[in-house]
């Protein structure tokens, strides 16, 4: 009695032991991969770059003239109007030259009209025969040389009076005052370069953003394109504006060549100042209502297991009569597969990878900037992986569109849907949760339906 109960309570135990071993298996292959899942909806590629906001014209106020700052008649954020006096240098030592040379035309003019009066009688007394030719030349000169004398006299009196002129500092458009260098009490010195007394800028209605590009990037600009962009100050606003110009003169820093984009931005309110830094986007290229994959599961790279089961798969599908794959859908798989494998051991990003900025490059340049790189013409489809209705692992081409950094529009065969679950990544140790069947909610018992590609 004793032998039948000992052999009974072993029976159950083998029994619960081989149930746990088989339940736990399924569950941990069903466990091992990370799913991520297709999206419907509109996408965006975009260039993104850093700029500074300045206003649209900006006049730097300098002086004609040397002497030290009398008056000043403005102070920072003032308005002026155009010919608006808003400064005196100390006029007094000028006066004094305006003054020096009204009596220097005086003296000219006395002189001139002397050597009129000695070139008349020499002239008189020369068609008498009284006096020689050289004698009336001589007469003919003094007077001519007593004439230029006197216009150059004016011509100093008027340049005395220019510079006395200059000592009052008008506003050479209407604006605002940005910057104010100088007090009363300054001594400034003109010299070849006019020292800066103030900047006026024009309004601030309408100002620009200098972006720089990085060169990569420059041939997606052009004038026209919309932009939108954030600054610190209002992080949660986000503005528009259109690329005015894209400047032909590069710049190279630490052998990084860029380029500088004018963008016209519109500032009703005000809000925008000079100086602000602009995160800058420039749209590219948009796509609606599409399907979306997140970039991780073009960049999945499956094992080698999941490659020979697929192949096996493809093996009996052909064997047994089924129709065959075309041969883009067919051989492919290598492209994030073993042929993938052997992109990135050489350095190279494999199919959907989305390629990383140069170094030196802008950090915010690869917002998503035009097509995944496999999307160009006669490029082979990526393959996303997921489980078939039976759990077998299986895969689907897609060709790949516009990207924004983190999502990517794709297009394929019927079986891509909203919402279908595709495999981003293998993992070890995960828990029973991640494993869900993307397409039935609990793992089908019994023997496996024969295999299909879809």
């Amino acid at each position: 009695m004793k032998k039948k109960i000992l052999w009974g309570v072993a029976g159950a135990a083998a029994v619960l032991l081989l149930a746990r071993v088989v339940l736990g298996t399924g569950r941990e292959a069903a466990a091992g991969y990370r799913f991520v899942e297709i999206t419907r909806g509109d996408i965006e590629a975009v260039v993104t770059s850093t700029g500074t906001l300045q206003a649209t014209e900006t006049v730097e106020v300098g002086t004609q003239v040397s002497g030290q700052i009398a008056e000043i008649h403005v102070d920072f954020n003032d308005r002026v109007e155009k010919g608006q006096l808003i400064a005196r240098i100390d006029p007094r030592l000028l006066l004094q030259e305006v003054r020096a040379a009204e009596v220097a035309v005086e003296r000219s003019r006395a002189e001139l009209e002397q050597a009129k009066r000695q070139y008349e009688r020499i002239a008189m007394l020369h068609e008498q025969k009284v006096v020689t030719d050289s004698e009336h030349d001589a007469a003919l000169y003094n007077y001519e040389i007593a004439q230029a004398a006197y216009a150059s006299a004016h011509l100093n009196l008027e340049r005395a009076r220019q510079n006395l002129a200059y000592t009052e500092i008008r506003a050479p458009i209407s604006g605002v005052v940005v910057e104010r260098s100088v007090e009363v009490g300054q001594t400034v010195a003109a010299s070849m370069t006019a020292p800066k007394l103030f900047v006026i800028a024009k309004d601030f209605s309408e100002m620009e953003i200098l972006a720089t590009v990085d060169e990569s990037d420059i041939g997606l600009i052009h004038e026209g394109q919309p932009v939108r962009f954030t600054v610190q100050a209002y992080p949660d606003t986000q503005f528009t504006g259109t690329v005015r110009q894209v400047r032909l003169q590069s710049t190279v820093q630490e052998n990084v060549v860029s380029y500088t984009v004018v963008i016209a931005v519109d500032n009703p309110d005000g809000r925008l100042l000079p100086g602000m830094t602009a995160t800058v986007e420039f749209i590219v290229d948009r796509a609606e209502d599409v399907l979306l994959v997140p970039n991780s599961a073009l960049r999945f790279r499956p094992t080698e297991e999941m490659r020979r089961a697929l192949a096996a798969r493809q093996g009996q599908e052909g064997t047994a009569g089924a129709p065959a794959r075309p041969a883009q859908a067919a051989g492919p798989y290598a492209a994030n597969g073993a042929g993938g494998a052997a992109a990135r051991s050489a350095g190279q990003p494999g199919a959907g990878d989305v390629a990383a900025p140069s170094p030196g490059q802008p950090a915010a340049r690869r917002a998503g900037a035009g097509v995944a790189a496999d999307a160009a013409p006669g490029a082979p489809p990526t393959l996303l992986w997921f489980l078939d209705e039976d759990g077998k692992v299986n895969a689907v081409p897609v060709q790949t569109g516009i990207t924004d950094g983190q999502r990517t529009a794709i297009s394929g065969p019927p079986i891509l849907r909203e919402g279908m679950k595709v495999i981003a990544a293998v993992t070890t140790g995960s828990a029973p949760t991640t494993a869900t069947n993307p397409f039935q909610s609990q793992q089908r018992s019994g023997p496996p339906r024969p295999p299909g590609l879809f």
